[in-house]
């Protein structure tokens, strides 16, 4: 029983991980079909946006829940406006520029802060569950990703933004000639993605080693996520996260780790090709 609550708390984290990897990138290719490669890039900034403000004096957790989002969301509107904003439905040219900038990104951070591990204490502590140990980290990890997936829910349903940025992203023509500015509506909508996926990067800091090619690690496994997931932002992430996260954490229990990754690509290849439009498309249909 004790290592069934064990594992349970395993896959929990698994898919708490997996949904803050990929909200953000979920905003930027579900809504503006941005194809950002670069997205394991803004992980690992606001990973180090974390490491350093902390290492600075500052405290744990405003590096990770403001320093980290504000940081990396900024550096998404900078590239925005520089850059994607000009590549909009041209999908090729969208990834080899982001490609281009993750290598650029890559190679700034290694140049600044070496190429060593870098990284922060796991705040909070551990409990027991019999023989096992584990922590309530994995439990502050989920509760947050509830938390983002209920803040984007209420943002997109609830407001005027939300209402006017789905609106944009399906008509931008007709939206402009209602007075919007589809320009701006897809600067604020990268820059709230990058926020989000430079959240993840802080929360993740404390449990994962920070290297400057840390973002390789997450940006097949958002893709597929995602791609699994299908068009419904919320409820194809949160539903793609937490299959994903039980195959993942289940077969690296019942394997090791890196055959665990291995299950999971297949898992996604299998589930793409029965599910060619996602899961939300076959079960959460017309859902957000």
């Amino acid at each position: 029983m004790d290592l069934a609550l064990i594992i349970a708390l395993d896959v929990v984290n698994g898919a708490a991980s997996l949904v803050l990897l990929c909200l953000g990138l979920a905003i930027i290719f579900g809504m503006m079909r941005v194809i950002n490669l670069a997205h394991g890039e803004f992980v690992m900034l606001g990973a180090y946006a974390t490491v350093i403000s902390a290492n600075a004096g500052l405290n744990i957790w405003i590096a990770m829940l403001v320093v980290a989002p504000v940081f990396v969301g900024v550096v998404g509107i900078v590239i925005e406006r520089c850059l994607i904003r000009f590549l909009y439905g041209r999908l090729v040219d969208t990834m080899l520029a982001t490609w281009g900038l993750s290598l650029l990104i890559v190679g700034l951070v290694t140049t600044l802060y070496g190429n060593t591990i870098k990284g922060v204490p796991t705040p909070l502590g551990g409990f027991s569950v019999g023989a096992y140990k584990s922590s309530y980290y994995t439990l502050f990890l989920a509760a947050v990703a509830l938390i983002m997936l209920a803040l984007v829910y209420v943002v997109m349903r609830r407001t005027r933004f939300g209402l006017v940025a789905r609106a944009t992203m399906q008509n931008p023509g007709m939206a402009a000639t209602l007075g919007v500015n589809p320009s701006r509506i897809y600067m604020m909508s990268f820059g709230i993605g990058s926020a989000i996926t430079g959240l993840a990067g802080g929360l993740l800091a404390p449990v994962s080693g920070v290297v400057p090619t840390m973002g390789a690690a997450y940006v097949a496994k958002a893709f597929i996520t995602v791609v699994g997931g299908g068009s419904a932002i919320l409820a194809g992430t949160a539903s793609s996260s937490a299959l994903f996260g039980l195959i993942n954490q289940l077969g690296s229990y019942f394997t090791t780790p890196v055959f665990g990754e291995v299950i999971l690509f297949i898992s996604a290849i299998i589930l793409i090709r029965i599910l060619p439009q996602g899961i939300s498309e076959r079960f959460f249909k017309g859902s957000l």
